[in-house]
């Protein structure tokens, strides 16, 4: 599929309904761009290869964030967990000062901003990027990255929700 709308035949709603059922993670991808820290939201955010150790997000061509992290050429992306929903919906909207009340501190290797509280942390260089639509793929190359401590934050049909806790699933061995 290239540029325009979904293919004949391919309802947006119905599309957007499908990929709602598809559990993510939630990171939040910042840098300092000219010293000043910007940030968004992401949820497409995968592994994306060992050797070399590369990363991939795919921001929207809208946002406003987006354009001031690909000319810092870093990013530091923010595994969040459970309990910092609330910074993930700031960090999802536009304007206002999305770093006011934030702590973080630099990534040794970037500058990009390390937020406090994170699961855990993947500082990058920007290595690629590629036209995606109504996004773009980005291949960060990993530099260095970290864990904390706690449970992931999940974004499940179209909301927040929780990692259950338990034993394996049934059939497991």
């Amino acid at each position: 599929m290239t540029g325009g709308a979904a293919r004949p035949g391919i309802d947006v709603a119905a599309f957007k309904d499908v990929m709602a059922r598809f559990a993510t993670g939630v990171t939040i991808v910042t840098a300092l761009e000219e010293g000043s820290p910007a940030g968004f939201t992401c949820q497409s955010f995968v592994s994306l290869s060992i050797d070399p150790p590369f990363v991939s997000l795919a921001p929207a061509k809208t946002s406003t964030s987006w354009p001031r992290i690909q000319r810092a050429g870093a990013f530091c992306v923010n595994i969040l967990a459970e309990g910092q929903e609330e910074l993930a919906r700031r960090f999802a909207a536009s304007g206002a000062d999305k770093f006011s009340d934030v702590r973080w501190e630099p990534a040794e290797l970037t500058g990009s901003p390390r937020l406090q509280g994170s699961l855990a942390w993947v500082d990058c260089r920007l290595e690629l990027t590629h036209d995606a639509g109504d996004h773009e793929i980005v291949i960060g190359r990993v530099l260095d990255l970290g864990t904390g401590d706690g449970r992931p934050l999940v974004f499940y049909d179209r909301d927040f929700a929780r990692l259950e806790a338990g034993g394996p699933l049934e059939g497991d061995d």
